[in-house]
């Protein structure tokens, strides 16, 4: 009896929890079918009482480029960061270069630099170097947050790669190269699906580096489509809100989709047979 209260008090704890912690996202989906001018209600409707869907139609009409311009940078993020981590990782794990100790710890302290220090370091660059305000520049900038996080990740789940698949290769005449792109990279498939994951949302819903590097482009992120919905005089909430709700959707899917790969990838390593 005992062991069962105890069990429903832990299921109740975490309905509360869970129930905090959605609550944000349920509000924005009920505000973002809410009319203007029910916006400043006191009380509120707890539900879209008398629903619109204006905010909507404003994201298919204005939006769409914006989103485009997200996938863009969001995967090409992913394939800079896929290109530079995962051979520095093989390196790291495998071939154990001189200094590669050290190189591991300035990787962890690069993770520590605050956003905004990087994007003032980039904006002088980008804008001696003609980059500034463009799509290009802002994968660079983007993969910088993603690459440190991946070589740490990539590492870890290549140095629990048996030797004996490394030998294997070696015997059948594989050099490092070829060992690297047929052995370690298909062994590696969670964790490329881990970094790829994280890499493409970091940049999906970064801010920092967009409204600094980006913000007089041609092309421009979601997360500055949403920005110009907020003047002085003006904030338009449902569209604001349909915004937001139409930006998660992919990365909701990615992360449903990818749920189990991610558990893996990073986890991998951190536990010795």
């Amino acid at each position: 009896m005992t062991a069962t209260r105890r069990t429903w008090w832990r299921t109740g704890l975490g309905v509360v929890f869970t129930v905090l912690m959605l609550f944000p996202v349920y509000w924005m989906i009920n505000v973002s079918f809410t009319r203007d001018q029910d916006m400043r209600k006191s009380p509120p409707y707890w539900f879209p009482v008398h629903g619109t869907l204006d905010g909507y139609r404003a994201v298919l009409e204005q939006q769409g480029p914006y989103l485009a311009t997200s996938l863009v940078v969001g995967l090409g993020t992913v394939a800079l960061t896929l290109v530079i981590a995962a051979p520095a990782a093989y390196s790291l794990a495998k071939l154990r270069p001189r200094g590669g100790g050290v190189l591991s710890f300035v990787l962890l302290i690069a993770q520590m630099i605050p956003g905004v220090i990087m994007a003032m370091g980039f904006y002088a660059i980008f804008l001696s170097t003609g980059v500034l305000n463009t799509v290009p520049g802002l994968i660079v900038a983007d993969s910088t947050l993603a690459v440190p996080f991946a070589v740490l990740i990539f590492t870890a789940f290549m140095s629990g790669i048996p030797e004996e698949l490394m030998q294997a290769a070696r015997v059948d005449g594989a050099g490092a190269l070829r060992t690297f792109w047929s052995v370690v990279l298909p062994v590696s498939r969670n964790s490329v699906i881990t970094v790829s994951l994280f890499a493409f949302l970091w940049a999906w819903s970064d801010f920092v580096f967009a409204s600094t590097l980006d913000q007089g482009g041609g092309h421009q992120p979601i997360t500055l489509g949403i920005y110009h919905y907020i003047g002085n005089n003006n904030q338009e909430w449902n569209a604001i809100m349909a915004t937001a709700v139409v930006a998660s959707i992919p990365a909701t899917v990615l992360l449903v989709i990818a749920q189990r790969y991610v558990a893996a990838g990073v986890t991998a390593g951190a536990v010795k047979d």
